[in-house]
């Protein structure tokens, strides 16, 4: 026996429109057809005023365009299922996207909003380069409101977020261009022995001095017991066990993993401590973390310990997280290809220091800086958060023929 039919009206439903009857069931082949985009040779490029819509995006312009907006384009292969909205105005799609070909007397900005809700990712075919597979795509069966009011009533809802959390991005993006230009201000540049931006309190306090890191601290390797599942554990008296693939890359301080390992691991992997910093020796190479907690740490890390009493850890993940310092890392940083940080750089690394109630007051100062680019990353969540959830609850399930 069958089940019971899904039903066809979307949960949540704007009040002029809940007499407003289901919602018809179309294939989407005969909502919005896809179409694989253009060629076009790079050397072929002419740099006029029409936008050129990869995949990943507009990149290039050319001197004319293929399609005119309203328009939606979708990466075909490359960054896969993004779409891409074209309000109005010529454009060429490239042959890594799919792009409508026609929204069928439909609001186009409703069928974007549409596609996003169905997730066209999850079209994709092909064991070795990854493509979506628009046939795929319009053999999904999908509810649309048959009145265009209704579609249009959706769009602008939607439209009116996006705005909203283009807003805040922007927002944060702007928290995050200030602490980096306050930062290049607050830490002398190489060669100088005082900072730009000084605090008045502190405009007397002479020359900066320079020491390399490893006079400030003992820097060693962690260490991975092998084979690693010989040693997992989920006593909750097991050592923490700190993994590169464990921490947000955004985070400042580490203050909780993810598993724990038995305490026969200590021979082989390396512990660290609060206040103790850490930083990866290889891909995001040379990015600080504090620690806030007591582990073991894979040998794909690096810690700063033992650190002087001459210099604060807080003050300190700040020099290491500044331009200058990354600048030396990624020049002194050794491999062709993938490149990898050694103890005897980080060694080397030079670190200004001031005196320590400066240093707090540095500390203090980002730290602070911190606290609200955090808070607007987590308000920015919270709002993508919100228009998934209303989605989800705008739009009636999508359904694959056949399934």
């Amino acid at each position: 026996m069958k089940g019971k039919k899904k039903e066809v009206v979307p949960r949540l439903r704007f009040p002029e429109f809940r007499d407003g009857g289901v919602w018809v069931e179309k294939l989407l082949k005969d909502v919005a057809p896809l179409q694989r985009g253009f060629d076009l040779p790079t050397h072929k490029l002419e740099f006029g005023g029409i936008p050129v819509v990869y995949s990943n995006g507009v990149q290039n312009y050319h001197n004319r365009g293929m399609a005119e907006g309203p328009g939606l384009i979708t990466g075909r292969s490359g960054t896969i299922g993004k779409l891409h909205f074209i309000e109005a105005g010529d454009y060429w799609p490239h042959n890594t996207t799919l792009w409508v070909t026609s929204f069928n007397d439909n609001v186009p900005k409703f069928i974007y909003f549409l596609y996003s809700a169905i997730g066209l990712e999850r079209f994709v075919s092909g064991s070795g380069v990854p493509t979506l597979n628009r046939n795929y795509v319009h053999a999904c069966s999908a509810r649309i409101p048959r009145l265009k009011e209704e579609q249009q009533k959706i769009a602008d809802c939607l439209s009116s977020l996006d705005t909203l959390i283009a807003a805040q991005a922007d927002k944060l993006d702007a928290l995050k261009a200030h602490k980096k230009g306050l930062m290049q201000q607050l830490f002398p540049r190489e060669g100088e022995t005082v900072p730009r931006l000084r605090f008045p309190e502190f405009r007397d306090g002479g020359d900066w001095v320079e020491k390399p890191l490893g006079s400030l601290s003992v820097i060693v390797r962690g260490g991975s017991p092998r084979p690693i599942d010989a040693y997992l554990t989920k006593d909750i008296n097991g050592l923490n066990w700190l993994k590169i693939g464990d921490v947000d890359k955004e985070a400042k301080y580490i203050n909780n993993t993810a598993e724990r390992v038995k305490q026969s691991a200590l021979k082989k992997t390396r512990v660290v401590k609060p206040g103790d910093l850490i930083m990866s020796n290889s891909m995001s190479f040379g990015r600080p973390y504090v620690l806030e907690i007591t582990s073991c740490i894979h040998d794909g890390w690096i810690a700063v310990t033992e650190i002087s009493n001459e210099i604060l850890s807080d003050y300190l993940y700040y020099v290491i997280l500044s331009g200058e310092s990354q600048m030396y890392f990624l020049n002194a940083a050794a491999g062709g290809g993938v490149k990898n940080l050694n103890a005897d750089i980080i060694k080397l690394l030079p670190v200004l220091v001031s005196l320590k109630q400066e240093q707090q007051k540095i500390a203090d100062c980002l730290s602070s800086l911190d606290t609200l680019i955090a808070a607007q990353a987590d308000k920015l969540d919270a709002l993508k958060a919100h228009k998934k959830g209303l989605m989800q609850q705008l739009f009636p399930s999508p359904e694959v023929v056949g399934a």
